[in-house]
């Protein structure tokens, strides 16, 4: 019997008695924590969403420990560029201490939310009343807004500057050619034919 769980983002196959390493978990040293599974192997093989909320695996926080040191190195060639890292990951040591095909795990959200508390009931009647205030407030605001469009249509607004034509848009400088007038080419010597 066996199962494939999931943890930190990694799926680990782990049977009854088995220790393993993953990624840092958040619970002290001796607690008992409940892994995800994925799926459950025994006489039968359980692998639906429906099915495994039946499926119960649980582990031991043996230690928290510290991974082996891996070096990084950047170098980037002739530029002078080098940077030398290191970095050491956080690990949690488990062992599994049970793997169990039971009647199913309690679920926090069975009951209705209102039914769940004392008074569940004027809670309900509070957000109702809540939101029948913000659709009154979302009414208001839509009628607000269509008296604006209405008051700017009937010309209370500034009149609009008509477009310049174009042969009479301001063109930027240097339009067509240099800002500064062509000066003429100088003279050599060569060109004046002196001869010299």
């Amino acid at each position: 019997m066996y199962a494939i769980v999931k943890t930190g983002g990694k799926q680990y196959r782990v049977e009854k008695g088995q220790t393993l390493l993953v990624e840092r978990l958040p619970d002290g040293e001796g607690a008992t924590v409940a892994l995800e599974p994925v799926l459950f192997r025994s006489d039968e093989t359980v692998f639906e969403p429906a099915a495994l909320a039946r499926v119960s695996v649980q582990a031991k926080v043996l230690a928290h420990e510290r991974g082996t040191k891996l070096r990084v190195f950047k170098f980037k060639p002739k530029r002078g560029y080098r940077r030398r890292t290191g970095h050491r990951q956080e690990l949690t040591r488990l062992e599994v201490t049970d793997i169990k095909l039971g009647a199913g795990r309690q679920r926090r959200s069975a009951q209705p939310e209102g039914a769940a508390q004392p008074g569940g009931a004027a809670k309900a009647e509070g957000v109702a009343k809540a939101e029948g205030a913000a659709k009154a407030e979302g009414a208001a605001k839509a009628a607000g807004a269509a008296k604006s469009k209405a008051a700017t249509k009937g010309g209370a607004t500034k009149p609009r500057t008509p477009a310049k034509p174009k042969s009479q848009v301001d063109k930027p400088k240097g339009a067509g050619g240099r800002s500064a007038p062509r000066r003429p080419a100088s003279k050599t010597s060569k060109e004046d034919g002196d001869g010299a």
